[in-house]
């Protein structure tokens, strides 16, 4: 199991992610992006899908056209799965890859 981040750790971890939202209900991060169309938005995946296979941790992602919606959040975190340091790295490395 996967430990989930306390309260302290969540708020300094997204202080660092500024453009990424807490949704507290599922104690998850999300993002939307967009692209100029929908071959930038299908690359974006593919270097992440690289990342996350390679980190074995996996988003959470919708794709329409040129916007993609992504979630992170660890199902093995914690009693019922929540935000775990996994989901920050993801976070910071699709950052990089912008």
């Amino acid at each position: 199991m996967v430990a989930q981040l306390n309260d302290a750790e969540r708020k300094a971890a997204l202080a660092a992610l500024p453009d990424w939202e807490y949704d507290g209900e599922r104690d998850a991060i999300s993002r939307k992006f967009k692209f100029g169309d929908f071959t930038e938005a299908f690359a974006f995946m593919t270097r992440v899908a690289l990342h996350a296979e390679k980190a074995d941790h996996h988003p959470e992602w919708f794709n329409v056209y040129n916007n993609v919606d992504m979630t992170l959040t660890t199902h093995d975190a914690g009693e019922n799965g929540g935000l775990s340091q996994r989901d920050i790295d993801l976070a910071k490395m699709i950052e990089n890859i912008l």
